[in-house]
C-alpha cells in the first residue's frame, strides 16, 4: 500500500501535469501590420470559439515584430503574428519558439521609401546614405536584398534602426534619407506623405507573414493552436472575399482612413496554412544570409523551430 508520503507526492504530480495541459488564458500578441488578428479581435469570434475550452483570450499590442518576439520569448504571450524576419533573429538569440502557420507571400506590401523631393531614383543611389528601419523586421532583409541586387553590399549603406513610429518622424524631418517599411505604415507614407517607392519585394523576397506559439504553449495545448488557425482561416477568407467590407470593419481598428486602409488589405494575401518544407526552405535561405553577414552569431537549423500539427 502505498505510504502517506507517496500519496501526496503522486497527488502532487498530477496536479502539475493537469496545469501543464490545461490552458486558462491564450495571450496573443499582434501588430497593426497583421489584419487577420486584427479583425480576428475586433469580431470576438475566437474567444467564443474557445469558450468551450474553458480558454479565454487577451490581446497584447506589439509596434514590430522583434518586440513581439521578445514578449514571446520572456513568456508575457503565447502566440503572435511575424514578417519572416523576427523569427530567425529570435531562433538566434536562443527563443524557445516554433513556427505555426503563415500567410502566402506578400511581397508588395513592403518598400524602401524616399522623400517626395529626393534625388534618389534607384536602390544603388542608396550608397552612402542613411536608411531608417526596425532591426530584425521582415523589412532587414528586403534591404539586404535590394542593396545585394543593386551591387551592393549592407556595409555601402549606414542603418539607423528605428521603431515604425520614429523611423517616419525622422523621415518627416529629413534625418534619413530612406525609410524601408511594411504597410499599413508604408501605404501611410505614401498616401500622406506622398514618399516615392524606390523598390518593393517583388521578384526578390517573399514577404511571408507567421504565426508563432511558445513550444511549451503549443506543446501542451494543441486543441487550442489547431481552433485558433481554423479561426484565422475563416477571417482569411472573409478578408480574401470581400476586401471592401474588410476595410471599413478594420480602418477604425487601425485608426486609419479606409483609403489607406484599402491599400495596405489588398497587397497582403490571405490564406493561412501550416507550414510546408518550400517554406522552412525560404526562412532557410534568410537565415543563412544572416549568418555571411555576421548580423546573427551562427547557423540556425530552421526546421528544428516548425511546429508540427496533431494528426486529425
Amino acid at each position: 500500500m502505498m505510504n502517506l508520503r507517496g500519496g501526496i507526492a503522486l497527488l502532487l504530480s498530477l496536479a502539475v501535469s493537469a496545469g501543464a495541459c490545461a490552458a486558462d488564458t491564450l495571450r496573443i500578441g499582434y501588430q497593426k501590420s497583421g489584419t487577420t488578428l486584427v479583425l480576428l479581435k475586433g469580431e470576438g469570434t475566437l474567444e467564443k470559439s474557445l469558450a468551450s475550452q474553458g480558454v479565454k483570450v487577451k490581446w497584447t499590442e506589439f509596434p514590430g515584430g522583434p518586440q513581439l518576439l521578445e514578449g514571446l520569448n520572456v513568456g508575457s504571450i503565447d502566440f503572435g503574428f511575424t514578417g519572416e524576419t523576427p523569427p530567425v533573429f529570435a531562433q538566434a538569440a536562443g527563443a524557445n519558439l516554433v513556427y505555426i502557420a503563415n500567410e502566402p507571400a506578400s511581397p508588395t506590401a513592403e518598400a524602401i521609401l524616399v522623400p517626395k523631393e529626393s534625388a534618389l531614383r534607384k536602390v544603388g543611389d542608396l550608397k552612402g546614405k542613411k536608411v531608417a528601419l526596425n532591426k530584425g523586421s521582415n523589412v532587414h532583409y528586403l534591404l539586404v536584398r535590394a542593396l545585394q541586387e543593386a551591387g551592393l553590399s549592407y556595409g555601402d549603406i549606414t542603418p539607423v534602426y528605428l521603431s515604425p513610429a520614429d523611423a517616419r518622424a525622422a523621415f518627416i524631418q529629413g534625418s534619413v534619407d530612406a525609410w524601408v517599411i511594411w504597410d499599413p505604415f508604408a501605404a501611410a507614407a505614401e498616401q500622406q506623405l506622398q514618399a516615392r517607392t524606390l523598390r518593393n519585394g517583388q521578384g526578390i523576397v517573399n514577404n511571408y507573414q507567421f504565426y508563432l506559439a511558445t513550444r511549451d504553449f503549443a506543446t501542451a495545448h494543441p486543441r487550442v493552436i489547431t481552433e485558433l488557425v481554423g479561426q484565422i482561416r475563416l477571417v482569411d477568407k472573409k478578408a480574401a472575399e470581400d476586401p471592401a467590407a474588410v476595410t471599413r470593419q478594420v480602418a477604425p481598428l487601425l485608426g486609419l482612413p479606409e483609403d489607406i486602409t484599402r491599400i495596405a488589405v489588398e497587397r497582403q494575401h490571405y490564406q493561412a496554412a501550416f507550414i510546408t518544407p518550400e517554406v522552412t526552405a525560404g526562412q532557410q535561405r534568410i537565415a543563412d544570409t544572416f549568418t555571411r553577414l555576421k548580423l546573427i552569431p551562427q547557423s540556425l537549423n530552421v526546421s528544428q523551430a516548425v511546429w508540427t500539427p496533431p494528426a486529425q
